[in-house]
């Protein structure tokens, strides 16, 4: 296991101060949800081991279910190849969704199968 001291979060902010962190249930795997984060954000998610974003119609750091209950546990997390992505594997307690949806991904706009 990686000490939190030794991750070097700089990395994922040298093309901006903002990241997309994809969000996605440890359990099925599926996609919950798009948010973004910076790195007092990133920082505050490795220490409480509870997703913690960047709100950017707010401007403020939010922690994701403190105020509906809708937490999401970390399991991992995981940076892309280019180190500006972020994937959080997550558990998560209710809706990920503010609308009460499981998942945010609920409009199809076309399958083609």
């Amino acid at each position: 296991m990686t000490d939190i001291n030794d991750i070097n979060i700089d990395k994922y902010f040298k093309k901006g101060e903002l990241v997309p962190a994809i969000v996605q249930e440890h359990g099925t795997k599926e996609v919950l949800m798009l948010a973004y984060m910076n790195a007092q954000s990133l920082q505050k998610t490795l220490e409480t081991g509870f997703t913690w974003f960047w709100s950017r119609s707010r401007q403020e750091l939010w922690n994701k279910g403190a105020t509906s209950g809708n937490v999401q546990r970390v399991v991992s997390i995981s940076g892309d190849c280019d180190d500006d992505t972020l994937l959080i594997e997550v558990v998560q307690t209710g809706a990920a969704c503010h609308t009460g949806s499981h998942s945010c991904f609920f409009n199809k706009i076309k399958d083609f199968e």
